[in-house]
């Protein structure tokens, strides 16, 4: 049957390549749909696949309405696969191997304006867990982390005296990220008040930002908050996780910042990934302009 050659890539990509959950759950979601209709078709050998089913079943995606960066991931992980039969010598030849990734549309990311920064981050910290978000949103502005590695940081992982954090980034790959002032006294002030609090009948948990029961927080659980603080700050923009993160990348470039420095810091691997940002910035100036020159 498709699927147990499934079950031995899921293991070759989470022992060996040791891939992120949220990575691994992509490759399955992809990888499942296609097995989907494979047996559909009525297949139960990976050998018997050939290049018009993969290209019947991209096609299919398409007409679904699914997006060009959707399909392009469907590739990505269809031809992982057949590489990995090829190699456990599962199958004899692969059938994904002249199919074409279509390209992406370069789609700007979502930013926030620097004050529309500054009122997001203007909360008032009366309770524990207003002085936590506060923590959160300027660690995630100061370092432009993904939300999933802020929320996983341990309290090891916080270097508040040498002013930078640690993080495990994609690919389980480890850098290490400047803290400013600003977010460096925010960050102490959580640590020694409003965390103490909030851990009180969990002493022993040892990640960064809990909840209100002294747990870990969770992915949804910040984008609730983020959404209500943005709401409180009067910002009507679609605002995501990530928002931050772009804010961060773009505000650098705005004022000068190397893109090397910059990719570093995002924990890119290739620079045309951080170089998107240089688009912003180019579309923000044209605006500026439009708006401020009396020739415009």
């Amino acid at each position: 049957m498709l699927k147990y050659a499934l079950e031995d890539f899921y293991h070759f990509l989470r022992v060996e390549r040791g891939l992120s959950d949220n990575t691994m759950t992509s490759y399955q979601r992809d990888l499942a749909s296609y097995e989907k209709q494979l047996t559909k078709i009525g297949y139960n050998e990976w050998n018997d696949i050939s290049r018009n089913d993969i290209m019947r079943f991209l096609y299919e995606l398409k007409d679904s309405g699914k997006s060009t960066a959707t399909i392009s991931r469907h590739i990505s992980s269809i031809r992982s696969f057949h590489q990995f039969l090829i190699r456990e010598r599962i199958a004899d030849t692969d059938p994904s191997l002249h199919i074409e990734t279509p390209k992406k549309e370069r789609k700007l990311p979502d930013t926030l304006s620097q004050e529309e920064v500054e009122k997001l981050l203007s909360i008032e910290t009366t309770t524990p867990l207003s002085l936590r978000n506060k923590a959160m949103l300027e660690l995630l502005y100061a370092t432009g982390l993904r939300v999933s590695e802020m929320i996983g940081l341990k309290l090891e992982d916080l270097h508040l005296t040498m002013g930078f954090v640690q993080c495990m980034g994609k690919g389980s790959k480890e850098r290490i990220v400047p803290l400013g002032d600003t977010a460096k006294n925010v960050l102490e002030e959580y640590m020694q008040t409003a965390r103490k609090e909030l851990v009180k009948k969990n002493k022993q948990e040892n990640a960064l930002f809990v909840n209100q029961h002294g747990r870990p927080l969770s992915r949804q659980g910040f984008w609730k908050i983020l959404k209500g603080l943005a709401m409180e700050a009067g910002i009507h923009k679609t605002i995501t996780p990530h928002t931050l993160r772009h804010s961060f990348a773009t505000h650098l470039l705005e004022n000068g910042a190397d893109l090397r420095i910059v990719q570093e810091m995002l924990g890119h691997a290739d620079i045309s990934t951080t170089q998107i940002y240089t688009h912003v910035t180019k579309a923000r100036l044209k605006d500026i302009y439009q708006t401020y020159h009396p020739r415009a």
